[in-house]
């Protein structure tokens, strides 16, 4: 009977229903739009940032001419000191020789090596730290430390902060707009609600005055609410499940992206506004009730 009812004031509410409806599938669309493109992109941060890398370069005849080239024993001994700084990741030392360094020049810039009669290429270590943030606090204690042998430490500075700064901003961004995103939907739920509520007053007094309790009054109104977030998440699950089969192949298609760069799965995407579209009008109804439906 409760349900009755509220598929009755919907039928006579229809243009507000439509209105809140379709304001709760706009909300919705853009979020679950926001939660796979930021998921992506702060999985692209992450990655990019995972990649980042502290080189430890060794001294040459070239480079060093005081000291000459670094000696293996100099070179061990940087080994054990990078493995001792703290906030490097275990594991994270990787020596890369003087041959290989010119193996990897060649593959990436061969005409920078052409003709080449010796190998100027420095030894090095890839030191990789425990996360993306302490790159800084890690190469600057490798600085401090002046370790016999080794002529420069570089740490990527501009790029690092920037891909640390990019990720920042996206997170707060994305957490803004979907804090907007719901608090408009909700707010439009509760005033559908509340023209319903305002059209139907005479017939409440009724209900009232025949000995209806106040939660035989709210129940119709509260389903009300939850329909509208329901019909409004479904339809927003529908129209970004056309994209993913639509648009984004065509969007993929264009440009090579990383296997390990992926958003959210559309599943989970799909119950969380489902999950998000229920609250929406619970919320929306039981803010509504308290507050206008004095009964």
């Amino acid at each position: 009977m409760v349900f009755a009812e509220s598929l009755r004031s919907l039928t006579a509410n229809l243009s507000t229903t439509v209105a809140a409806t379709m304001t709760v599938l706009i909300g919705m669309f853009l979020l679950g739009l926001f939660i796979a493109l930021g998921t992506w992109v702060l999985s692209w941060s992450d990655h990019a940032a995972a990649k980042l890398r502290i080189k430890v370069y060794m001294c040459t005849d070239a480079t060093c001419p005081k000291t000459g080239e670094a000696t293996p024993a100099q070179i061990n001994g940087v080994r054990v000191k990078l493995l001792d700084t703290p906030g490097v990741k275990p594991g994270g030392v990787i020596f890369v020789s003087k041959e290989d360094a010119l193996a990897t020049m060649k593959q990436r810039n061969p005409d920078l090596v052409e003709g080449l009669t010796s190998n100027p290429l420095p030894s090095s270590f890839e030191v990789t730290p425990q996360r993306a943030e302490n790159v800084r606090m890690v190469s600057n204690s490798i600085r401090n430390e002046q370790l016999p042998g080794v002529e420069k430490v570089r740490d990527g500075e501009k790029v690092a902060d920037r891909i640390i700064q990019v990720a920042t901003a996206i997170s707060t961004f994305f957490l803004v707009a979907v804090i907007v995103l719901v608090v408009a939907s909700t707010l439009l739920i509760a005033n559908t609600i509340r023209l319903s509520i305002f059209s139907r007053r005479r017939e409440i007094e009724v209900m009232k005055l025949v000995g209806a309790t106040n939660w035989f009054v709210r129940g119709p109104f509260m389903i009300e609410g939850l329909i509208c977030g329901v019909l409004g998440a479904f339809s927003a699950i529908f129209l970004l499940l056309l994209g993913k089969a639509i648009i984004v192949p065509a969007i993929l298609d264009r440009f090579e992206a990383d296997s390990e760069v992926q958003a959210i799965g559309f599943g989970w995407n799909a119950l969380a506004l489902l999950l998000v579209g229920l609250l929406l009008g619970a919320v929306g109804s039981g803010l509504t009730l308290r507050r206008f439906l004095q009964v």
